[in-house]
């Protein structure tokens, strides 16, 4: 590995902040002034993790965690599929919050499914 004069590339072990590579010999951490062989430094090896959760936290993304709920039975519907008329049915939002919520319905006869907006 080939390192160029002034280049960070580790931390310190006593305070955390970025060693700078300032000859060939050493490394020194800028605030503590710790100097750092360029042998002990060259037999470390640097590696992380970064999980789902890193991400997402970073990019402000929200995890919405659905839940099994127990989906409530209607007989206002007529399958499209099989005439049948008790169904299952579930609303959910799907557009902006000023716009109605999606019901979902399964027909407890077929399983054919459909939506109405």
């Amino acid at each position: 590995m080939a390192y160029s004069e002034g280049r960070d590339f580790m931390f310190c072990d006593l305070c955390g902040t970025t060693l700078t590579l300032s000859s060939t010999k050493h490394a020194q951490c800028p605030l503590c002034k710790r100097k750092i062989s360029v042998k002990e430094i060259s037999r470390r090896q640097i590696s992380y993790t970064t999980t789902a959760e890193d991400i997402r936290r970073e990019l402000g993304i929200s995890v919405i965690r659905e839940e099994r709920v127990q989906l409530q039975k209607t007989d206002a519907k007529t399958c499209e599929k099989c005439g049948h008329n008790e169904h299952t049915y579930y609303s959910r939002q799907m557009r902006s919050t000023d716009e109605g919520a999606t019901t979902f319905y399964v027909c407890t006869n077929c399983q054919h499914q459909f939506t109405e907006n």
